[in-house]
């Protein structure tokens, strides 16, 4: 028996094809309130906001499907997405209406039941941010308040969307104009507020958040999670005490810290938790001459939701120059420890460690290694911080660092089931040959401001890289917050699996590098279903109810930040384009037949350029392009050494006129000339032969 209500159908439901034309309208909106956010396991069938509640549990109460019957799982309806980039994103399902975010910001209403589209808001997104984006044109959700839909756009604006027409009910330009910034990250909504930070820390941007009134979109409250000029008056006295961690001019370059992902908000303390982001430049040394720990960065902190007034923060990775951030899940809940009932914030950040904070005062309860890691041999349980490897701050010599700077989980949504009273999320141990740039050069306003080096030391690189294939390691964890131990895991081939729902059926959602959606038992790891869709869905499903029918829903678009995994490998099967997929049982769907989409690899005749070219087009392309296509060319968002004949012959025209623009790849002209262009491209054709044997076996 559920332990779900069980609501009686008005109407009997007709057989309809996917995508079909709904045969009723969805329900009135009630729109959603503070009251109802609060109590949202009241309307289980609901998902109003990025994680479901204001704990952000990712956890769904339903439980029609379960690990039992999830067998019978099958496509309900699929919508397709026009842009082929990275879905990041978790719809939201309110009142019968599922609303979904696509690349550059399109938004779309529908019929939560069959698919029909109601509405499609493009906010007209300046395609020149795309080249500001670190890591793709994507972004990872939207929030709701009342009869509005609120999303964040990549060029910076706030924007409230009437959810019944689709028009535009208010924007507002969140981002100042110095750095390179974009917003990538959901926007969370809470008691009449909606909270909002940036990305652009890889371009040593100033990080902050900014509040403002969801119904007007009037700003209320900015905090900065960096120190600006110490000799003018800080915004507040947190950025007095944070000021005294740094050294030199730091302000002059930024700093970074941007928050670009995680926000939280606690109803019952009144507190709102940002995450932050990594330093920028990333070597400390550059940034922060003198060391110090830099704060805000890698930081969990903790303001007043009226007034964004500053009351705690617990730095994860003080004096931070890895890209350690702590702008991952943050999780909400009661654990008992010890005999004791504790209010506990939850984060498996970059870095490596399962932390479990008091939320109240954020005093560290426990952390441990959920992964291997070689920076740190463990937490100083009297002091919080991290027992650092001296080693581990590099120099021009390269040295070999695990969690390597795609972290040991990056972004993909954790989820926590007070059933198991397990966390889930997708771990990747990676390794990273990390090296300060000596000629390094600030140049504001650009991206690439990552101050590391990815060139010279060519055996110790090799060395490094050989060692990483090696030993680089992927898999979904269980993991016990209470008693810090791994409880079972799913290990996977390549990185790349998706974000996590967990649900009352006792189940665990996952989108697969096979291109396939799964379902684990949440007790064992034990596989119940696994359906091929001919993707791979990196963002996290969610699970909603309408007239007694559970349904599934998940984004399939591989991409996004997925694209600095350094994998010579192509996938085993052919990507079709992405789509929202949504799932029921005894579904009938059928996704289109896949067309031949196998592209021959052609070889391409090698360079005539000579070495010098070939060099400076290495460095071009380290400063330009790696950031997407991944160090060396080793994959990325797009694999450069598996570029077609045809795209060879475009290659000039792609980089500097922006011939593919509307797929996130913008002109380069203002810092590319067509010399630079060319050398970019001698690199790219001499990578491709050095590789030809690896490529051509599909390794």
């Amino acid at each position: 028996m559920s332990s779900v209500r069980r609501f009686l159908m008005l109407l009997a439901c007709l057989p309809l094809a996917a995508q079909g034309v709904s045969q009723t309208a969805p329900k009135p909106a009630r729109g959603v309130d503070h009251a109802r956010l609060k109590s949202a396991d009241r309307t289980p069938g609901e998902w109003m906001a990025p994680g479901r509640t204001y704990g952000e549990q990712r956890f769904s109460p339903l439980d029609q499907i379960n690990a039992d019957n999830a067998a019978k799982l099958g496509l309900a309806w699929f919508a397709d997405i026009k842009v082929d980039r990275g879905v990041e994103a978790s719809p939201l399902m309110i009142d019968g209406v599922l609303y979904n975010i696509e690349p550059w910001n399109v938004t779309v209403a529908y019929d939560a039941t069959t698919g029909r589209e109601l509405w499609r808001f493009d906010p007209k997104v300046d395609r020149e941010k795309g080249r500001l984006a670190c890591c793709d044109i994507v972004t990872r959700g939207l929030a709701a308040w009342r009869d509005k839909v609120i999303i964040a756009t990549l060029d910076g604006r706030l924007i409230a969307i009437d959810a019944k027409s689709g028009k535009q009910a208010w924007s507002v330009d969140t981002l100042e104009p110095v750095w390179p910034y974009t917003i990538t990250g959901a926007p969370r909504v809470f008691d009449g507020k909606v909270i909002i930070g940036n990305a652009g820390a890889e371009g040593a941007a100033r990080g902050y958040v900014t509040t403002y009134d969801a119904e007007t979109g009037k700003q209320l409250w900015r905090f900065y999670t960096v120190p600006g000029d110490p000799a003018k008056p800080q915004a507040d006295k947190a950025m007095d005490m944070a000021a005294k961690t740094w050294t030199g001019e730091w302000w002059r370059r930024g700093g970074g810290g941007t928050v670009w992902d995680s926000i939280v908000y606690d109803p019952e303390l009144d507190l709102v938790y940002i995450g932050v982001g990594n330093g920028g430049p990333w070597p400390q040394a550059y940034r922060s001459p003198g060391g110090g720990d830099n704060l805000f960065l890698s930081s969990i902190v903790a303001l007043r939701a009226k007034t964004g007034e500053y009351v705690w923060h617990y730095q994860t990775t003080p004096g931070e120059q890895w890209d350690y951030t702590a702008t991952q899940s943050m999780i909400l809940a009661d654990l008992t420890i010890e005999g004791r009932k504790r209010k506990v914030l939850m984060q498996a950040p970059k870095n490596g460690f399962f932390y479990v904070l008091d939320r109240a005062t954020g005093k560290l309860i426990s952390a441990e290694p959920y992964v291997t890691m070689n920076w740190a041999s463990g937490i100083d349980k009297a002091t919080g911080r991290p027992i650092e490897n001296p080693e581990a701050r590099y120099g021009e010599v390269p040295v070999l660092i695990t969690p390597g700077p795609g972290g040991g989980h990056n972004w993909h949504p954790m989820a926590y089931s007070p059933q198991t009273g397990l966390a889930y999320f997708p771990v990747s141990e990676m390794y990273m040959a990390f090296s300060i740039n000596p000629a390094f050069k600030q140049t504001p306003g650009n991206m690439s401001q990552l101050g590391i080096s990815t060139t010279g030391y060519d055996l110790t690189r090799k060395a490094a890289a050989d060692y990483a294939a090696k030993n680089n390691r992927y898999w979904l964890t269980a993991w016990d917050p209470v008693a810090q131990k791994e409880r079972w895991r799913v290990p996977y081939p390549l990185r790349g699996s998706g974000g996590i729902l967990a649900t009352a059926g006792n189940l665990v959602f996952q989108g697969t590098i096979h291109g396939t959606l799964a379902a684990y038992r949440a007790d064992t790891g034990a596989k119940v279903w696994d359906m091929p869709v001919n993707q791979v869905p990196i963002a996290a499903p969610i699970s909603y109810m309408i007239d007694g029918v559970q349904y599934i829903a998940v984004n399939a678009g591989w991409g996004g930040g997925l694209g600095h995994a350094a994998s010579a490998k192509a996938f085993s099967f052919a990507l079709a384009s992405p789509r929202l997929l949504v799932f029921k049982l005894g579904g009938t769907a059928k996704l289109p037949a896949m067309a031949n989409a196998a592209v021959e690899l052609e070889r391409p005749a090698d360079t005539t350029a000579d070495a010098a070219v070939i060099a400076r087009g290495e460095q071009l392309y380290a400063q330009n392009c790696a950031s997407c296509h991944a160090e060396r060319a080793r994959g990325g968002v797009k694999d450069l050494r598996r570029m077609s004949r045809a795209t060879h012959a475009e290659f000039k025209d792609i980089v500097l006129k922006g011939t593919r623009m509307e797929k996130g790849m913008v002109s380069f002209a203002d810092v590319l000339s067509e010399g630079d262009t060319d050398a970019v491209h001698a690199y790219l054709i001499r990578r491709t032969n050095e590789d030809w044997e690896e490529l051509s076996k599909g390794d």
